[in-house]
């Protein structure tokens, strides 16, 4: 930032005017000398703003200025050593706007000689100054005031500028970018002869053409990031560090630099992270060859795969041509007349009304895009200078004849439509404009940082109320203007960005005062020391030791702003008195303990950030700091309390907590009246005080942030903090701490008793917000109904809330049913309250029941344009009736995590602006249909999905692990359709009926090859008919290694997936289902589940196994050959010859197709979740009678011959748990030769789980009518402990009647499982033994694994009742208390229970087993 001279004379004059009013100069004796001061800045300020013009291009009065500023600047020092000495004999917080230090100051003697003396040295400069400037001819521009007051006229005229915030603005027009993209993806993706590995290809332009966004494009490519094994993105600055540039790629290729700063170590790194692999590079901005030639070209050259590229954006044509970029080099086009148009009009028509007007002014508009040569940066910016003006033919003639478009000196990279824009600010706008080219971009700052920086620097002026909102409306012209963008990712424009081009002008204007530097840049000392700034931003990005010394500024003894993000190295000793002037201090993430004993030496300070730094508190000595306004410690965890002498601080504004560990404020917090932000105020109690009655009289606060409201214990503490007396108040969060945890809800050991609640009720009752908040935020609370002030049986006093979040809402039952009715509420976000169950009407109708004229009633939420119900984990029902008008403007819906079985027909008929609707894990979710207006669509984990329907418009649909989904019609508008289930095995059905014209699949590889073979794959007719199809399978965390890409027209497919390996095996062409079923023991359906699982590491090597006369086994080969030696008892040379491969490929494949297994199938014996066991406990049941019931377990051995290692036969020792269906569950191996069932139980994980109360910890069943319940079981035999989870029989001689019938029951269930392990050892003969084990002796456990796993596929895949396994499963958190059971007791109540319950059900069991044994005998 830089003075801009006629705002700052502004300032000096008012102070200077109130002094002759008030006859201090009668006080100073020094009458003659104040007047004539007061005339010179009268005189001066007629051509001042001429002179601020002049001094960007014209070196010839450059330094004029710069001594104008000088004196200046020596004047505001002045003014503040004079309002110091007046605090320390008055009110600490008297307020600068009204009261005048000067007129203090000089009522005392001992300070009016010293003040009269350098205000008559200061008067002396500017008459030197002001006959000096006779030689420059300056012309009278008139003042700030006149253009302040011709801004303010227009800003009258186009109020509705202020509500257009959700017009469409964007800078997208055109189909070019999307052209110039296909064509780079295919130039990146062509193949080039030559021995390089390596080819650079170049987009070359001029700053804000549009070459970065280009670059994006084509860098976030699917087709091109399929193509490449790493893709890495490094933006080159002008000054960059060669270091950094190679840690930071070594970092994005996913290696460790370890800290090391020699090129010589770091280039090795670099080549061993990235050695062999195909690399895609971005270099973007690059202003010199260096980067490539010097630092990255040497170790990437030889290493990387063929096929590399290196995507370079410049605006240098040299700079591509020493890269030795491919040619010839692409150069981003400008915008077209008609194009350039477009986006005019879209940065200046605020409704389709204003369209026609606007066209009236083509004939000027077209020349003033001519103008800004077709570059869409300077496009936007005129667009953003016309916003501001009449919608007139002379006020476009004036931007048009301005003589900035012709003007000279200006550098080449500079843009002059920037410089017109520039010019067009009031000298207050123009210093926030400048300001803000200074911050980082590697730090967010939010808007209030910004304003309360404005702030601290007196950029603008007024009473001290209005400074914030000042400053909030030059904030929104910079915005207005384009010259900051708005970062989408942030809500309601707190954190905004500029463009390059745009900081390269600002920076420049600001240059004589200001540097902005980076940590690489490696002229920096050179610079700071032959020069004194007033201003300095530094940024860097490396470690600690990379930082700029602490000591190498310490030259810059007129310093005023120093902004620091990232390491700087402060040493012992290092201090803070060499900046005297200091007014903002900046510092993010470094160690600064060093500085903090020196700090109250900085008397002229208003600003001081030390966020994410080491400090564990601030200095006692902090209350000297009387011109402290804005104070933040956000993310400083160390600190923990504040000095008490920080109520001192009468002029503070600001003060930010967020992130720290403090718990309490020094009492006589409510000293600091000119509080206007708190953020993370923290409430303490302390016997009979309160820190929340400390904020009483804090009459001025904007926004609040109060935390830890949970140790509140009177509601009487609340209400003195009096909120709703707070008229400025227009943010509040109010915070308790979570009783929630990581699955949504309340964690046992946080669990709140009713006294707590209603406490925590009456608490936030009393703090009920007054009627101008715009801004609420709600966090943690667990009272079980929302505040008074929020429900519509009382007055809701939110009447100007536009944004409101609920955070944790642990207790409430129902939604606050008053925010219906207010009339400005733009967005809603309500996460995680698992206590509600239902919405019903009142939430929407209490609006409507509340009108006293029904046929006049105005819809609920009328401006709700957005909102988010996410985490309300046990929501079924939302009433919400068809004719019951509301969200008539609603344009975006988020619902995640609930059980709604449907939506309400209200959404669909009245939200009749719906365009974008998100559903994730709606799990019971059946169908969606009859959204008229839908546009976009997002669907995800919704397991219960079935259908869509009749939706007209919708343009783009996704879906991510909907398997049900069968239904898709009423579509016809449809261009995008994406389907994620990576178990997907064919293409859905309702293909057939619709047409989008992109397809992108994200499926299982089974089906991906069926795509890969074209016209002769089963599944062609399916995805013919798509204009372009992209289908993707997953290989490990790579969910795009395998590929299929269709074009229509012209004809194209592309695929990786081997057609010949995936086609049908010599080993299974068999005629008919019933040869394939008896030979292989399993349907052909079954068969090819199992290939899919092998199938990605199969193709690894998919041409390294062979038949005896060369032929490649194909996939199906494999599998069949693996099979026959597991099922098989016959030697493997037997098998060998019988199949025609040789025996070592019949080992190798084996072994390959075991380990496949083993990593791709364990979630088929994984212990069952909570649906999988009431499944299963239901079986139990109905087979044997055995309620509860989840498993049998049983213990076996398998005996193997002699291995390579060992002479004599091996047993392996297994425990299974069986379930009702017959499957194996929790598969444990006991050490060789062990058959005690009591110690190898206790070695297992099922064991270690139950003790801790997992596994068995879901429903319980009642067993008396006194209520007494038995916890979840498995049984086992007489081998077996007994235990609250695992009951054995009863082995008394003599049994009661009940008894009997338990051990009855139990007989017939381990019977039953003991069946089982008999038809696994007949199924896999291999099991049988004693066979020499082909493999080494640690995949013995391995084969035994894969056996049990395919065993429980067969069933999944065979029996309609029962669900294939998933990966994805749902356990309860519910920890069981297994040390308080009576396991003895509650056996005998179970006995009872069955008894009672009647007869068991053993022909029904006979029955369910027959129907299991259909592939095994």
């Amino acid at each position: 930032m830089t003075m801009v001279l006629d705002a700052f004379a502004s300032y000096l004059q008012n102070v200077l005017t109130e002094m002759v009013s008030e006859e201090v100069h009668m006080l100073l004796g020094v009458t003659t000398e104040i007047k004539k001061m007061d005339v010179k800045l009268k005189d001066l300020k007629y051509f001042l703003a001429d002179a601020d013009r002049r001094n960007i291009t014209d070196e010839s009065v450059q330094e004029w200025v710069a001594q104008l500023k000088r004196a200046m600047y020596e004047a505001t020092d002045i003014l503040d050593l004079c309002q110091l000495k007046a605090m320390e004999h008055g009110p600490s917080t008297a307020d600068v706007g009204c009261f005048n230090p000067l007129l203090f100051c000089m009522r005392n003697p001992s300070h009016a000689h010293d003040i009269g003396t350098r205000i008559k040295v200061l008067n002396q400069n500017l008459d030197d100054i002001k006959e000096r400037s006779a030689a420059f001819s300056f012309i009278h521009l008139g003042s700030s005031e006149d253009h302040n007051s011709k801004v303010q006229a227009s800003h009258s005229r186009n109020k509705r500028r202020d509500t257009s915030g959700v017009f469409d603005r964007s800078a997208v027009v055109g189909e070019k970018i999307e052209e110039d993209t296909r064509k780079m993806v295919e130039i990146m993706l062509s193949e080039k002869k030559g021995n390089t590995n390596i080819i650079v290809v170049a987009v070359v332009g001029v700053g804000g053409i549009g070459k970065t966004t280009l670059a994006h494009n084509v860098f976030n490519d699917e087709a091109l990031n399929n193509k490449f094994e790493k893709t890495i993105w490094l933006s080159i600055n002008k000054d960059f560090d060669e270091v950094e540039l190679l840690r930071t790629i070594i970092t994005q290729a996913g290696g460790e630099h370890g800290g090391n700063k020699a090129l010589a170590v770091l280039q090795p790194i670099l080549i061993t992270t990235l050695k062999g692999k195909k690399l895609f590079l971005v270099l973007d901005d690059v202003w010199n060859h260096g980067a490539w030639d010097d630092v990255l070209k040497t170790p990437l050259t030889n290493v990387l795969a063929p096929g590399s590229r290196v995507l370079v954006t410049t605006r240098d044509e040299t700079v591509a041509r020493r890269m030795k970029a491919v040619l010839p080099y692409h150069h981003v086009d400008k915008l077209g007349e008609e194009d350039a148009w477009s986006l005019l009009k879209k940065q200046i028509i605020l409704s389709e009304t204003d369209e026609r007007e606007i066209d009236m002014l083509k004939d000027i508009g077209v020349q003033i895009i001519a103008k800004c040569d077709g570059l869409p940066l300077a496009v936007k910016i005129m667009g953003g200078l016309l916003c501001q003006k009449d919608k007139k033919h002379r006020e476009w003639e004036m931007v048009l004849d301005d003589s900035i478009w012709s003007i000279s000196g200006l550098p080449e990279e500079l843009n002059h439509a920037v410089y017109l824009s520039y010019e067009d600010l009031s000298s207050c706008a123009k210093q926030c404009f400048l300001h803000y080219s200074l911050l980082p971009k590697t730090a967010v700052f939010y808007r209030d940082e910004i304003i309360g920086m404005w702030v601290s620097e007196g950029f603008f002026h007024g009473t001290s109320d209005d400074l914030e909102e000042l400053g909030s409306k030059y904030y929104k012209e910079l915005i207005l203007r384009n010259l900051i963008e708005p970062d989408t990712e942030y809500i309601d424009q707190c954190v905004c960005n500029m463009h390059d081009v745009v900081c390269s002008f600002a920076q420049f204007v600001a240059r004589d005062e200001a540097l902005a530097a980076h940590s690489g840049e490696t002229n920096i000392v050179s610079k700071l020391s032959v020069h004194e700034f007033l201003r300095i931003s530094l940024e860097s990005k490396g470690s600690e030791s990379d930082g700029l010394n602490w000591s190498s500024l310490q030259a810059q003894k007129t310093l005023r702003v120093l902004i620091s993000v990232g390491f700087v190295n402060i040493k012992p000793g290092d201090s803070l008195v060499h900046f005297p002037c200091l007014r903002t201090l900046y510092i993010y993430s470094a160690h600064v303990v060093a500085l903090l004993e020196s700090m109250h030496e900085l008397k002229h300070l208003r600003y001081l950030s030390l966020e994410n730094t080491d400090i564990s508190s601030l200095p006692d000595s902090i209350g000297k700091m009387k011109l402290l306004q804005y104070i933040s410690l956000s993310g400083c965890q160390q600190i923990v309390k504040l000095p008490p002498s920080i109520v001192k601080l009468g002029q503070l504004r600001y003060l930010n907590f967020i992130g720290t560990s403090i718990k309490g404020i020094p009492r006589g917090f409510c000293a600091l009246t000119n509080l206007r932000i708190v953020l993370d105020f923290p409430a303490q109690v302390d016997g009979d005080w309160c820190s929340l009655e400390e904020l009483g009289p804090l009459s001025r606060l904007k926004k609040l942030q109060l935390d830890r409201l949970e140790n509140i214990t009177a509601s009487s503490s609340a209400a003195k903090a009096k909120l709703s007396d707070k008229v400025h108040l227009t943010n509040l969060v109010l915070s308790c701490a979570s009783i929630l945890g990581d699955d949504r809800l309340i964690k046992e050991e946080d669990g709140v008793c009713e006294e707590e609640q209603q406490q925590v009720e009456k608490v936030f009752d009393e703090l009920c917000p007054p009627p101008r908040l715009e801004y609420l935020d709600i966090r943690g609370y667990f009272g079980r109904w929302l505040p008074r002030w929020m429900m519509s049986s009382s007055v809701v006093p939110l009447k100007s809330l536009r944004i409101m979040f609920i955070c944790d809402l642990a207790c409430c039952t129902q939604l606050p049913d008053g925010l219906c009715q207010l009339p400005y509420l733009e967005f809603i976000q309500i996460k995680r309250a698992p206590a509600i169950k239902r919405v019903g009407p009142e939430f929407m109708q209490s609006y409507h029941q509340h009108s006293p004229h029904p046929s006049q009633m105005v819809a609920a939420f009328p401006r709700l344009h957005k909102m988010e119900l996410i985490g309300m984990v046990e929501w079924e029902e939302w009433e919400w009736e068809e004719q019951v008008q509301a969200f008539p403007v609603l344009q975006q819906l988020l619902l995640k995590h609930c059980k709604l079985k449907c939506l309400p027909p209200g959404l669909a008929s009245q939200a009749r602006a719906l365009n974008k609707l998100s559903i994730y894990y709606v799990h019971s979710l059946i169908s969606l249909e009859n959204f008229p207006s839908l546009v976009e669509l997002y669907l995800g984990d919704n397991l219960d999905l079935e259908m869509i329907t009749n939706l007209p418009r919708l343009q783009k649909l996704t879906t991510e692990n909907c398997p049900k989904l069968k239904v898709l019609e009423g579509v016809p508008a449809l261009q995008r359709l994406v389907l994620s289930y990576n178990d997907m095995e064919t293409i859905p059905e309702y293909m057939g009926g619709i047409n989008p014209r992109h397809l992108e699949l994200y499926c299982s590889l089974a089906l991906l090859a069926s795509m890969a073979a074209g016209q002769s794959g089963h599944v062609w007719e399916k995805f013919s008919h798509v204009e372009h199809v992209k289908a993707y399978a997953r290989e490990g965390d790579n969910s795009r290694k395998w590929y299929v890409f269709y074009t229509a027209k012209p004809y194209s497919l592309e695929t990786n997936v081997s057609h010949f390996f995936m086609s049908r095996g010599t080993l299974t062409s068999f005629e008919g289902a019933q040869r394939f079923e008896s030979f292989f023991k399993m349907t052909r359906k079954t068969f090819s589940y199992i290939c899919s699982l092998v199938m990605g590491p199969s193709m690894e090597d998919m041409n390294s196994y062979t038949f005896v006369d060369g032929r490649v086994l194909s996939l199906e080969d494999r599998v069949a050959v693996a099979l026959r030696r597991l099922q098989s008892s016959e030697p493997t040379e037997s098998i060998a010859s019988s199949v025609g491969v040789n025996e070592s490929i019949i080992l190798l494949v084996t072994e390959r197709f075991v380990d496949t297994v083993c990593e791709r199938a364990d979630h088929h014996t994984g212990w069952p979740d909570c649906s999988e066991k009431d499944e299963i406990k239901s079986k139990f049941d109905k087979i044997h009678n055995m309620h509860n019931c989840c498993g049998v377990i049983c213990t076996t051995h398998i005996p193997f011959g002699p291995n390579c290692n060992h002479e004599k036969n091996d047993i392996a020792v297994i425990q299974f748990i069986v379930d009702a269906t017959k499957r194996f569950r929790n598969i444990w191996l006991g050490p060789a030769g062990s058959m005690n069932k009591s110690s190898l139980l206790k070695d297992s994980e099922i064991f270690k789980e139950c003790a801790k109360g997992g596994w068995l910890n879901g429903n319980k069943l009642k067993v008396a009518l006194d209520g007494s319940e038995v916890g979840e079981y498995i049984i086992g035999d007489a081998g077996y402990p007994l235990l609250p989870w695992l009951l054995t029989p009863y082995q008394e001689e003599e049994l009661s009647d009940s008894k009997a019938e338990f051990n009855r029951r139990h007989s017939a269930a381990t019977t039953s499982a003991l069946k089982v392990l008999t038809r696994l050892k007949d199924t896999w003969q291999y099991l049988q033994g004693e066979m020499l084990c082909p493999f080494n002796p640690y995949s013995l456990d391995k084969v035994i694994y894969a056996c049990c796993m395919l065993h429980n596929i067969v069933i999944e895949m065979e029996d309609d009742a029962a669900m294939l396994s998933t990966k994805r499963r749902n356990y309860s958190k519910e920890v069981r208390q297994i040390a308080k059971e009576d396991v003895v007791r509650a056996r005998d109540m179970l006995s009872q229970h069955f008894l009672d319950s009647g007869s068991s059900k053993l022909g029904e069991e006979e029955d369910e087993a027959a129907s299991l044994t259909r592939y095994h005998c």
